[in-house]
């Protein structure tokens, strides 16, 4: 049996979601910093490194990496923020995710895969698979 969730926690979590989407890296660093979970999730998996690397927040994406966020977690579909960097051209993002320590070959498809798909010759090196 799962309690009902506190309708203002979820104000919360929904508006830090929305920080992490909009790249609001000051907020956003401010609320983790504060003691919001620097790996939360949202009902897909979707942690707020992962809405930051896919919309093209690289300095979010640093501030929430050194704050502890996980650059490697998948979220549902086995997606991993570093995966929907390279598959949305994101260079800026994909080099601040490899800093924070993103294992190319992690997800389902990984970086790899998706640089490989898309003859992204550039980051292949990049990650050293070529």
């Amino acid at each position: 049996m799962s309690e009902t969730p506190d309708p203002e926690v979820v104000e919360l979590a929904s508006k830090v979601f929305d920080l992490a989407r909009g790249g609001d890296t000051d907020a956003l660093a401010a609320y983790v910093d504060a003691g919001v979970p620097a790996n939360l999730t949202n009902d897909r998996g979707d942690s707020l490194l992962m809405l930051a690397a896919y919309h093209g927040h690289a300095e979010a994406v640093t501030a929430l990496a050194t704050r502890g966020a996980d650059p490697d977690r998948a979220n549902d579909r086995g997606q991993t923020p570093l995966a929907g960097a390279v598959f949305k051209g994101e260079d800026a993002v994909v080099r601040a995710l490899l800093d924070a320590g993103a294992d190319p070959a992690t997800g389902t498809p990984s970086a790899l895969d998706i640089a490989r798909m898309f003859g992204k010759d550039d980051l292949l090196e990049l990650f050293g698979a070529r």
